[in-house]
């Protein structure tokens, strides 16, 4: 057992079923979310580029990007509150000042087409020189999903817990102190590398923990006593944890519900004569009494093009077997954001040739009718009219699937039990 009292506290917090480790990190949904977000920064830039980002927060393609962050469980949980137009203080200035505002878009496409370091810190110098008012560090939680391996993580509660695991004094709002925290971070990450991650946002998740008072940072190696009883308050939490196991049933019962709709669409997919694809991080997933992916495709046909890196975690997608194009895909949201979801099948639509010749369906349970309603009616999902995606309630599928693979075919059957919004 290792002695090291940043080590014993790594094992503790991912040993701790309700540790951000756990609840996000190793989320599911966590992965889907990164090509999305990259792609919405890029809609952003665009904006940004031809003059028609204007001139407020609500209802523009920064409001969707940051609120797709901010829906990546607690960690990110308050990521809009940075980018909201404060009137009184009239920041942050970047949507009045059209000097600003480029800066801005500068600093992302930047970011979202380099792939080093230093180019991301020379993007980051040349945003700090200009000082636009109340545009931070919290800039780089929307960095951090275009480059996961170089930029951590930044909040409140992330410098809290780095100032309490380094004796540092970081302070909010200031580039230049989060180039130094996330210099430590890089150190302190490459020693524990073994049991974090190339992906900063392990290191993050434990700066966050540990901020968030979730767990102690520890004390001075040579104090005895307190060394004791910090390693007895991390078997308390540890503990608790243990005892309290029934949010994570939830879960589990969640992801199972997912799973079944998975399920259904894979194998009512097979029963109207197409080929299915399952999402690549869902294929080994238990489903009967074998594999979500047992009879699906095991890699995108050449016929999928410009959209095979979107195709691959959508969540269920059929593909015509005569002219192997894409004929449906499903994105299911059984607990997850409505919001992010729509944010993915925008991604597949608009990035790719997908959209035009497929339908697209929101999968979701009856009580959500009302939340993928609002969602749909956001500005920044204008062209959802266009591109005709539809909402099929779990009851519908549930009631109809089995007469529709016995006598259904092609998608007629479910554009009549689905609806537009």
């Amino acid at each position: 057992m290792s002695h090291d009292p940043v080590a014993i506290l790594i094992d503790h917090w991912k040993d701790d079923p309700h540790s951000t480790y756990n609840t996000w990190f190793l989320w599911s949904e966590r992965l889907k979310n990164f090509r999305s977000i990259r792609r919405g920064i890029a809609q952003v830039v665009r904006e940004i580029d031809a003059g028609s980002f204007g001139n407020a927060y609500r209802g523009s393609a920064l409001e969707t990007v940051v609120g797709s962050v901010a829906e990546q469980r607690q960690i990110f949980k308050g990521a809009d509150h940075a980018f909201l137009w404060k009137p009184k203080l009239r920041i942050p200035d970047i949507y009045e000042n059209p000097t600003n505002q480029k800066a801005f878009g500068r600093l992302l496409h930047t970011c979202n087409c380099c792939d080093t370091a230093d180019a991301v810190i020379e993007a980051i110098h040349r945003i700090d020189a200009l000082q636009i008012k109340g545009l931070g560090p919290a800039v780089a939680n929307l960095l951090y999903f275009i480059h996961p391996t170089l930029v951590l993580p930044f909040n409140t509660a992330i410098v809290r817990g780095f100032n309490a695991l380094t004796g540092s004094n970081v302070k909010l709002g200031r580039w230049d102190h989060y180039l130094g925290m996330r210099e430590v971070a890089l150190r302190l990450n490459d020693t524990y590398r073994t049991r974090l991650s190339n992906d900063l946002g392990a290191v993050g998740g434990l700066l966050f923990d540990i901020g968030s008072s979730r767990i102690s940072a520890p004390p001075r190696i040579d104090d005895a006593a307190a060394m004791q009883s910090w390693e007895a308050d991390l078997q308390r939490v540890r503990e608790e944890s243990a005892a309290v196991l029934k949010a994570w049933a939830i879960e589990r019962e969640s992801d199972t519900t997912h799973t079944q709709m998975q399920g259904w669409l894979r194998d009512l997919g097979h029963a109207l004569g197409f080929d299915v694809w399952i999402a690549a991080n869902d294929r080994s997933r238990a489903f009967g009494a074998g594999q979500l992916s047992d009879g699906c495709l095991t890699q995108l046909p050449d016929g999928i093009h410009g959209a095979i890196d979107a195709v691959r975690l959508i969540d269920v997608v059929w593909v015509d077997k005569t002219t192997t194009r894409v004929a449906a895909a499903f994105e299911v949201e059984h607990s997850t954001s409505i919001y992010s979801g729509i944010v993915r099948m925008l991604d597949l639509a608009l990035g790719s040739d997908v959209g035009a010749a497929s339908q697209l369906f929101l999968v979701a349970p009856d009580s959500r009718r009302e939340e993928v309603r609002q969602q749909l009616r956001r500005p920044a999902f204008s062209r959802v009219s266009e591109l005709g995606i539809r909402y099929l309630p779990y009851a519908e599928l549930d009631r109809h699937r089995e007469a529709i693979a016995r006598f259904g075919s092609g998608l007629k059957p479910l554009l009549e039990i689905s609806e537009q919004l």
